[in-house]
């Protein structure tokens, strides 16, 4: 493989936000466009949902004070480490020392990045889930590794996530090296039930695995869900890694903070990788951790039920087209639609979507090739626009049903 050919692996033209840069393409354009405010599905909207309380002025703070927070250490100032390790033993229910099991990074894109390049080396098996965050099987990729895909069966359960524990064991006994998942799920937003929890870390610590587990979502679980910390069970494997941070349910997306916690050796490993690639978290923006699991109390409850409600009202306008459905989030902002055969290819049904209705949606494939019938939504939206945003995507894509 040339550099070429490495790169083209990481077409970015369907990513989330990019959608606005295609080129443009002749359209099958059928009827009138139809009015109604824009939406973009692909990320969520932080002028509808506003950031943490308090954000903007720990940030001032954190800039006034000049040198010291603006060059920290690597992996983060001593005294937000110590408070995010508090913070994160209480929520997880599991220690994490701070000195040596914590690293701050330029979100958790960031921390995503640095714990695949800590951990997989050329020709290295590395198990991912399908559907799972889109970036994941792109990593794989650029670092060399040999992707094995695991199905998630997610239709066939209500509760938990499908994962198909006998492929999993399968595949580590053949010889992956590294299991790279999200919980809750990006897309589908499930949420992995505790047995299978207990069982992927009882499968690791068997084979010798490294996990990587991307929890970006979990303090977005809806009423009734049971989320469980992998890094919080009995029998662990010997490396973990667990990725967390304030950028969606807390809307601190623009600060750009990330939080990779777990074993001492692989956040070392990702340390050095750190310091050539951004040195550090943003020393002024490492302030704004101070808020974090630190809001006004209700705060989080709030914004949990306000989402809760968006999720809803839009499944109820799902419910009602034929041919098309979404199992119901148990964590997070996504919602993963699955729409009937169409007379036009899904990436040319999202554009017309896009010009239509005024509306952008990520298109399925990009958390699996075989997801040609899906498309995800991140459904943190101002509520009003999202629910008539989905009722004008289905109107379009009725024009072109088979």
């Amino acid at each position: 493989m040339n550099i070429r050919e490495k790169f083209d692996l990481l077409g970015i033209d369907n990513a989330p936000g990019q959608e606005s840069l295609q080129k443009n393409v002749a359209l099958d354009l059928r009827g009138e466009k139809l009015a109604g405010a824009p939406v973009d599905f692909s990320h969520g909207d932080v002028d509808a949902h506003k950031p943490t309380p308090g954000s903007l002025g720990v940030f001032v703070e954190g800039f006034l004070e000049g040198g010291s927070q603006a060059y920290t250490p690597y992996r983060g100032k001593k005294n937000i480490l110590e408070q995010v390790a508090a913070d994160l033993a209480a929520f997880t229910g599991a220690p994490v020392d701070a000195a040596s099991e914590l690293i701050l990074t330029p979100g958790t894109q960031g921390a995503l990045f640095l714990a695949m390049g800590a951990n997989v080396m050329p020709g290295d098996k590395v198990a991912i889930v399908e559907p799972d965050y889109f970036a994941n099987r792109k990593m794989v990729e650029f670092f060399g590794g040999e992707m094995v895909p695991i199905q998630m069966n997610y239709k066939s359960v209500k509760v938990g996530s499908g994962i198909d524990t006998a492929a999993l064991e399968k595949a580590f006994a053949d010889g992956v090296r590294v299991f790279l998942f999200s919980n809750p799920n990006n897309p589908v937003g499930c949420v992995y039930s505790f047995d299978e929890i207990c069982t992927i870390a009882a499968l690791a610590k068997k084979y010798d695995v490294t996990l990587i587990v991307d929890e970006l979502y979990s303090r977005q679980v809806y009423p009734g869900v049971e989320y469980t910390h992998l890094r919080a069970m009995k029998e662990i494997p010997e490396n973990l890694s667990s990725i967390i941070g304030p950028s969606k349910t807390e809307s601190l997306s623009g600060y750009r903070l990330g939080v990779a916690y777990g074993t001492a050796e692989i956040i070392e490993r990702m340390e050095k990788l750190q310091a050539i690639m951004a040195l550090r978290c943003s020393g002024y923006n490492q302030a704004v951790f101070k808020t974090w699991f630190h809001e006004p109390e209700g705060w989080m409850a709030a914004r949990v039920a306000e989402h809760n409600r968006i999720r809803d009202d839009i499944l109820a306008v799902i419910a009602e087209v034929p041919g098309v459905s979404a199992r119901p989030t148990d964590g997070g902002s996504y919602l993963f639609v699955e729409i009937p055969e169409l007379e036009v290819s899904l990436h040319q049904f999202i554009r017309i979507v896009r010009e239509l209705a005024g509306v952008t949606l990520t298109p399925g494939t990009e958390f699996g090739p075989q997801f040609l019938h899906q498309f995800r939504i991140n459904f943190s939206q101002d509520h009003d626009k999202a629910v008539a945003a989905m009722k004008r995507v289905f109107e379009v894509m009725d024009r072109y049903r088979k």
